[in-house]
């Protein structure tokens, strides 16, 4: 058990460190100079490559800690979200479930299948519940 837990610890810094890459080009753009932190992390989550666009990176050593992403708040959904119907918002839920278990990549080419709306909610959603790690770690302001 031990080793599934260490597998997906790994894949998801690999996934971490993939976004903090795709922040960093976001921030260069020069459309975005200006743009919110928060924003640019959804632009790199909308950015982030597909699992058939992606190499993956070398093995890194073992992190230290496991990304948060658990935030307190009572719902993961973005307010204008909140009065979606209950499939949409368990859509949602279920990537963003999806994310944090299996992995970014996982959840976003999941996602890709889904109707725009469903889309925009679990990119706004996934930034939300990971904006506070990525500031944690330096990657955001």
């Amino acid at each position: 058990m031990a080793d599934a837990a260490s597998t997906f610890e790994h894949a998801l810094e690999a996934d971490m460190k993939a976004l903090a890459a795709e922040i960093k080009n976001q921030r260069e753009r020069p459309e975005l100079k200006n743009a919110e932190e928060q924003d640019l992390v959804k632009e790199a989550i909308r950015a982030f490559p597909a699992s058939g666009e992606r190499t993956p990176p070398p093995a890194p050593p073992a992190p230290s800690r496991a990304p948060a992403g658990d935030a307190t708040a009572a719902s993961p959904l973005p307010a204008y979200a909140q009065n979606a119907p209950a499939e949409v918002k368990l859509e949602i839920e279920y990537l963003l479930d999806l994310a944090l278990r299996q992995g970014l990549t996982k959840a976003l080419d999941e996602a890709r299948k889904s109707p725009y709306f469903v889309q925009d909610a679990f990119h706004d959603a996934l930034a939300g519940r990971l904006y506070p790690e990525l500031r944690k770690r330096g990657i955001v302001k």
